[in-house]
């Protein structure tokens, strides 16, 4: 921006930059001629052509000059006509501005009714919606407190659970009181299959032995020994491996323990000549046996050739429950002298019975004759009596002379 005076002239106006441009040429041309005045001061005779040439250049720069005076107003005129233009184009803004701001205003003003009646619309939908969730929250927390009393209740009694469980596994965690839950739960099952008097408990062998249970079966098999006392901590391991090497490690420690007891149960229970050729080893969970039965197929075949059978509580439960059936056939064959004895007696009650039921008959006989010579005589007298009723008094007591006359005489 150049400012000359009160007008101010845009550098970046191509008529500007060619006003400049011939405003510098004439500054130029004016020093070289004063430079040229100079030197024809000096040599103007000499210079006389020159003169001439300046007084043409002289000419040339005046009308130069013409033409920067017209560039000039030209310069103005558009200057003018710029400044004319910005003050429309600012008036022009301005009007839209306060158009726009209008409209702004009357939109706002708009929104803001509306924003009011949403708003309200809202606040009654909010007093209806928390009222309705008042009695919903009223009900909900009535409902809560009775559920968290039943969870309280529930949490009582899962603490006594838990004071169970952590018992149970004490017991288990314990071989003697590990041998002794397996025992309680044998005699449970045995007294619940046999009769009292065809078991034992912990019976002396002749070896020095005792045996948790002897059941008195008759020869043959003769008396059966039943183990509770299974080791159940191989079965733990291989419950707790979870890598490779730890279920090898549990898989044979599993191994080495049932063979090592069913191999003691085979030595210390099964006696030539005092008891059966074969015991029974017990195992207190079910879920022990499926998994002897489905994964060391090899163990149940080693009690096989040991001649120990491998029962579960249930299957326990069946082998219990056909040597109760051996029990009562042996009972029956040895009382069978005791029927035969209670049968002839029974024969010879049948045939009392039947002579007396005979004598009985015979009264019953007699009776009906009586009863049929009673009733002749009862027909008699009622023909006896008909006939009273026909007779006259006379003849009466005519009939009554005759017979006084009939009558035999007194004894003297």
């Amino acid at each position: 921006m150049i400012q000359i005076g009160d007008t101010t002239f845009d550098t970046s106006d191509p008529l500007v930059m060619a006003a400049l441009t011939g405003a510098a040429i004439l500054g130029l041309i004016l020093v070289l001629l004063i430079l040229a005045l100079r030197a024809a001061g000096r040599s103007a005779r000499a210079a006389e052509p020159l003169a001439k040439q300046l007084g043409y250049l002289g000419q040339h720069v005046q009308g130069l000059a013409q033409g920067q005076e017209g560039l000039r107003a030209s310069i103005q005129t558009v200057s003018d006509t710029a400044t004319n233009g910005q003050a429309q184009l600012a008036q022009t803004v301005e009007m839209r501005l306060s158009a726009v701001q209008q409209q702004m205003q009357d939109r706002l003003a708009d929104n803001a009714m509306r924003q009011n009646r949403a708003l309200t619309e809202m606040q009654e939908r909010m007093k209806e919606t928390l009222h309705g969730s008042s009695k919903q929250t009223t009900t909900s927390l009535t409902q809560l407190q009775e559920r968290l009393a039943a969870i309280d209740k529930a949490q009582d009694n899962i603490t006594n659970l838990s004071g169970d469980v952590l018992k149970l596994q004490d017991i288990l965690s314990n071989k003697q009181t590990r041998g002794a839950f397996g025992e309680i739960q044998l005699r449970d099952i045995v007294s619940k299959a046999l009769p009292s008097d065809s078991y034992a408990w912990q019976p002396t062998l002749s070896n020095g032995k005792r045996a948790d249970c002897m059941v008195h079966l008759p020869n043959p098999p003769g008396p059966i020994v039943i183990d509770s006392k299974f080791p159940l901590e191989a079965y733990e391991a291989l419950r707790r491996a979870e890598t490779d090497h730890e279920l090898k490690q549990a898989v044979a420690m599993m191994k080495t323990a049932v063979k090592k007891h069913i191999a003691d149960i085979s030595d210390k229970y099964i006696i030539e000549g005092e008891t059966a050729d074969g015991a029974l080893m017990f195992l207190p969970s079910e879920a022990v046996y499926a998994e002897l039965h489905a994964n060391f197929p090899d163990l149940v075949r080693e009690g096989f050739d040991k001649r120990v059978w491998i029962v579960s509580p249930t299957t326990c439960m069946a082998t219990l429950n056909t040597m109760r059936a051996i029990l009562k056939d042996a009972r029956m064959r040895e009382q069978a002298g005791e029927i035969r004895k209670m049968l002839r007696n029974l024969h010879r009650d049948v045939e009392l019975v039947v002579e007396r039921a005979g004598k009985l008959e015979t009264h019953f006989d007699q009776a009906r004759r009586d009863v049929e010579g009673i009733t002749t005589a009862a027909e008699r007298a009622g023909k006896r009596a008909g006939k009273l009723d026909n007779f006259d008094f006379e003849e009466l007591q005519d009939q009554g002379t005759l017979a006084l006359d009939n009558r035999p005489p007194a004894a003297e």
